[in-house]
């Protein structure tokens, strides 16, 4: 609960901090803030309260996934101070969303009442919407906006009648109340409707197959750093909130829609891989990767009787840092070369072989190669997978993964194989720092996974 309420304050920070034209001090104060309030969540680990009648919990697997999330906002923040470099008037501006989207995402981590769920959600989504249009002279970002808050009204919409249905049946919001209400008694349509109405919106949320067909456009139409905070926070934040939901209120009605799992899981891994072959783009193939990667992480919601938060956690690190990584790298290209196709990465390897590198080391990650964290992060949720009995969608994600080493290795071939004209580049080390420590952080949790499999 702290954690949140520190991260609010210092949103509003960030906005006051213009008015005592605090410019200049606003990017320093976020960092060192959102650091101070990583460092004040971990002390609330091992504990197990609730705040406001169960409307927010604190507990090891809201204290974990809100450090992941905080770690994500600081390297967030790092690259801001000089994305916005042009913007410097309304650099202010562009933290407080920052921070209010963490804001929401900590919520999703959190909750303990579908209003809380509520809430988190459209915080998070409102902030990106925002974000995504900032660039207001860009036909794509001016798209990508209207077409994210199109589709995100839309599923807002799906999951507040879905929420009302569930409270018309059981009376509360209280995860606990409707999870008791649903294994002590035979549940209605209605129950089963408004679950399902509020899975609809999830894999929406999630950018899971059918529901998938924004993820591309937003992606690569949306300021780069704003394209990295809807792959990394809000995915993840997403997927939280996911496994909260239906392993504490709808794990009794599971079974019913573990059908639907299943076909949403295979669809949303294969779409993603095969429509990642043929991009040129590198924004719009990191679209389809998080698509494809978010078919494997649905391998761990439906494995919800072999509690897998510690998969879905490790999962979301190794992912979530490779593709902070990829990003970072997309922007610095960008930036130098005015261009965000996979053929502006020729030749990378000779200009700055430090990025070359550690752009191959986030997509071998992300494919899965050993000893990168990405490997046993689909180890854990392929093992959970078995475990309970999904063995065919084990296959089908492991070919998968095969499939997605071929569009991984081809930007890695693009920087090391194909020549490009010499042109000045510069790194900032803002971008070097945050670049370097992810990929740190890839070989520790590939060499050392066990500081991370244990703590949920």
């Amino acid at each position: 609960m702290n954690t949140l309420i520190y991260t609010s304050a210092l949103g509003l920070l960030c906005m006051l901090a213009e008015m005592a034209n605090l410019r200049k001090l606003i990017l320093p104060i976020a960092v060192a803030g959102l650091c101070v309030i990583f460092g004040l969540n971990i002390t609330d680990w091992g504990k197990n309260t609730t705040y406001y009648h169960n409307m927010v919990l604190t507990d090891n697997f809201s204290v974990a996934f809100s450090g992941l999330l905080l770690m994500l906002g600081v390297f967030i923040t790092l690259l801001a101070g000089n994305f916005y470099k042009n913007e410097e008037s309304k650099i202010s501006d562009y933290l407080a969303i920052i921070i209010f989207t963490l804001c929401g995402a900590l919520a999703l981590v959190s909750f303990g009442n579908m209003a809380m769920f509520f809430l988190g959600i459209e915080v998070l989504s409102i902030s990106l919407y925002i974000l995504a249009g900032s660039k207001k002279k860009d036909v794509r970002s001016n798209e990508a906006g209207m077409k994210y808050f199109l589709m995100g009204s839309f599923a807002s919409g799906i999951l507040l009648f879905g929420i009302a249905l569930i409270y018309g049946e059981t009376g509360s919001f209280d995860l606990g109340v409707i999870s008791n209400y649903a294994s002590a008694t035979h549940p209605t349509v209605l129950f089963y409707a408004g679950a399902g109405m509020i899975l609809i919106s999830m894999l929406f949320k999630v950018s899971a197959a059918p529901f998938h067909f924004w993820a591309p456009d937003v992606y690569e139409g949306s300021p780069t750093l704003t394209t990295a905070m809807m792959a990394t926070i809000a995915k993840i934040a997403a997927f939280a909130a996911f496994y909260r939901l239906f392993s504490h209120a709808f794990i009794s009605v599971f079974p019913p829609y573990a059908w639907v799992f299943s076909a949403v899981t295979a669809l949303t891994i294969t779409v993603g891989n095969f429509t990642a072959l043929n991009q040129d783009s590198f924004k719009r193939m990191l679209a389809f990767s998080g698509i494809s990667h978010a078919g494997y992480l649905m391998l761990g919601i439906i494995s919800l009787y072999g509690k897998t938060d510690n998969a879905i956690f490790f999962y979301s690190f190794a992912y979530g840092i490779s593709s902070m990584a990829a990003f970072a790298i997309a922007i610095v290209v960008a930036m130098n070369l005015g261009s965000e196709k996979i053929e502006a990465f020729n030749g990378l390897g000779k200009r700055k072989p430090f990025l070359a590198a550690a752009l191959t080391i986030a997509m071998l990650s992300m494919a899965g190669i050993p000893p990168l964290a990405g490997f046993f992060g689909k180890y854990y949720i392929f093992s959970e997978a078995i475990r309970n009995g999904h063995l065919w969608l084990t296959v089908l994600a492991v070919i998968n993964s095969i499939v997605s080493v071929y569009y991984y290795l081809k930007v890695v071939l693009a920087m090391y194989t194909k020549e490009s004209p010499e042109t000045a580049f510069t790194l900032k080390p803002a971008y070097s720092f945050v670049i370097g420590f992810c990929i740190l952080l890839l070989f520790l949790a590939g060499i050392f996974p066990g500081l991370l499999t244990g703590l949920l």
